[in-house]
């Protein structure tokens, strides 16, 4: 069997392999498998490079579909994303920690019927700041083939197919997150699962 992640040691090491992967030189390149760590949870499992346990994300089954938290490797919160309640389309804000006031920002799901290659907008999450959007996500998540664009045009971040050393693809369960130095790692990964909830 093919490892998904190399180095399951790491994962006690904390949140040192967050602080890592936020900012610098190099893009940050993530293998995220949909697969909870816990038993009979939904969920992410998200490693580095190296094999570091960086995020994860555990959804009980009966638990609240309406509210998903992403932990660092040690379990603290670091994003809260809730579905905005009351909202023509599918529409999701996120959070600083488990905190329920002032959001960070918002996603939404492009509603086109024409053919557009927009799977949804990103914008802020305080009034003033909603109408402009911050990130555009254009692609196809169902083929984990998507790229995340600033409001200059600019490619922060991007989903691909991982395929294993032998060149054996992993399906659609395993894939990566590459993220670019200008934009916050948990940030791409909260849109990682906003994707997932809104193209299931």
């Amino acid at each position: 069997m093919t490892k998904v992640y190399p180095n399951a040691t790491a994962a006690s090491s904390g949140s040192e392999g967050v602080k890592l992967c936020i900012g610098g030189g190099d893009p940050a390149v993530l293998t995220v498998w949909k697969k909870s760590l816990l038993f009979n949870c939904s969920g992410f499992t998200v490693f580095d490079g190296k094999g570091n346990l960086v995020f994860r994300v555990d959804n009980y089954v009966a638990g609240n579909k309406g509210e998903i938290v992403l932990m660092d490797a040690s379990g603290k919160p670091l994003l809260t994303i809730r579905r905005k309640r009351l909202s023509l389309g599918d529409n999701w804000l996120v959070y600083d920690g488990e905190t329920a006031a002032n959001p960070r920002f918002q996603m939404r799901k492009h509603l086109n019927l024409l053919s557009s290659k927009s799977l949804a907008r990103v914008s802020g999450g305080s009034s003033s700041s909603m109408r402009k959007a911050m990130y555009e996500i254009e692609g196809s998540y169902s083929q984990r083939c998507c790229a995340v664009y600033d409001e200059r045009r600019r490619c922060v971040a991007e989903i691909k197919r991982k395929e294993a050393v032998a060149g054996v693809a992993l399906g659609v369960d395993v894939f990566r997150l590459i993220v670019q130095p200008e934009m916050d790692t948990p940030v791409a990964m909260a849109l990682v699962i906003l994707l997932d909830q809104m193209f299931r």
